[in-house]
């Protein structure tokens, strides 16, 4: 019996020279998926300035009713705010305070706006990443549970369920549980605040502050839970269903596997890819938050904050809120697609 060649220096070249390819094929894909998204990020910072000064009112007057009687009181804050100014004068000054790391002072709180999104920036992590922790184990969990008994009663229940709440607006739903389990409905006694992320006696630092918070945010999370399910669970139903008649699956059951070994070792780990997608990118949404479901409960995040800068409008909070949100979403977007392409060498042609 003959001894195997062993590649030659032409075979070895070969090789090299395509790792090399590949690694040139990604740093392409890399520094064009970068690129874009510094792009997108520029555009929003142009698009934040001008999109909010359509809005109908005079933030002077609406601040100053009652407080400011005379003509020149209204001119002298906005002067103080440079609300006077011509319209491009006032972009070119917020591109320059922007760049710089300033976005600006609050018109309402007369506090820096940055200070102002990371004190609000905490309730709306804490309650949008927990809802997006469950909707994305209760998602995929149903998804798959609802892919391996397609067509059978689980299967229709599991995909009608979620279907409709997803089609439910949030703002409803959270309506809905509020008459049910705060306010209480029949024999359903309330037993969850209507509202607000403390009590006003709780003490910070204790254990019973902890339980409080985790009480208040009940209704809320639940309601985002249930209003995100249909995202992770369609998509991983329809994932798993492609990957099932694959061939590689029937290899592994004539080798004997048991169902749930070939779900769980092969089927699954494949399908989990565009679901992997969909959590890098709800990881940005965690920050830009829920805005109806913070202003149905009353939640002192960052929708909330938008939602009251809307009414004046007050331009710095509205416009740093909707670049820091946006920006988280960039991110997410921006690592969704770099994992992507090191998982999957396709995409990047």
């Amino acid at each position: 019996m003959t001894e195997p060649v062993p590649p030659g220096p032409a075979v070895a070249e070969i090789a090299a020279a395509t790792q090399t390819t590949r690694r040139r094929s990604y740093g392409r894909y890399v520094l064009g998926k970068v690129g874009g998204a510094v792009g997108s990020l520029f555009f929003v910072t142009v698009v934040s300035f001008f999109l909010f000064r359509v809005l109908p009112g005079d933030p002077a007057r609406t601040l100053g009713r009652g407080r400011f009687k005379t003509e020149a009181q209204l001119d002298a804050f906005r002067a103080e705010y440079g609300l006077d100014k011509p319209l491009p004068l006032q972009f070119l000054t917020y591109l320059k305070t922007t760049f710089s790391g300033d976005l600006g002072d609050s018109l309402r709180y007369r506090v820096p706006v940055s200070e102002l999104i990371v004190d609000r920036l905490w309730p709306t992590v804490l309650l949008v990443g927990t809802a997006t922790i469950l909707a994305t184990v209760i998602g995929v969990y149903l998804g798959v549970v609802s892919a391996w008994n397609r067509g059978r009663a689980v299967d229709r229940a599991t995909t009608g369920v979620t279907l409709t709440l997803y089609s439910m607006p949030e703002w409803w739903l959270g309506l809905l549980l509020i008459a049910v389990f705060a306010v209480g409905l029949g024999p359903v006694t309330g037993v969850f605040p209507t509202g607000g992320l403390h009590s006003v006696d709780a003490e910070p630092g204790t254990v019973g502050y902890v339980a409080d918070t985790a009480k208040h945010l009940a209704l809320p999370v639940l309601t985002l839970t249930l209003a995100y399910l249909a995202d992770y669970s369609l998509i991983m139903r329809s994932s798993l269903l492609d990957e099932l008649g694959e061939d590689y699956l029937t290899t592994a059951r004539a080798k004997g596997l048991r169902d749930v070994v070939v779900r769980r070792r092969h089927a699954v780990r494949n399908a989990l890819l565009p679901t992997t997608t969909l959590i890098a990118l709800s990881i940005g949404f965690v920050v830009s938050g829920a805005i109806t479901v913070e202003t149905v409960f009353s939640i002192p995040g960052l929708g909330l904050l938008a939602t009251e800068a809307l009414s004046i409008p007050d331009y710095p909070v509205l416009q740093g809120t909707f670049l820091v949100t946006s920006a988280a979403v960039i991110a997410a977007n921006l690592f969704a697609n770099l994992v992507y392409g090191l998982l999957d060498p396709r995409v990047r042609t």
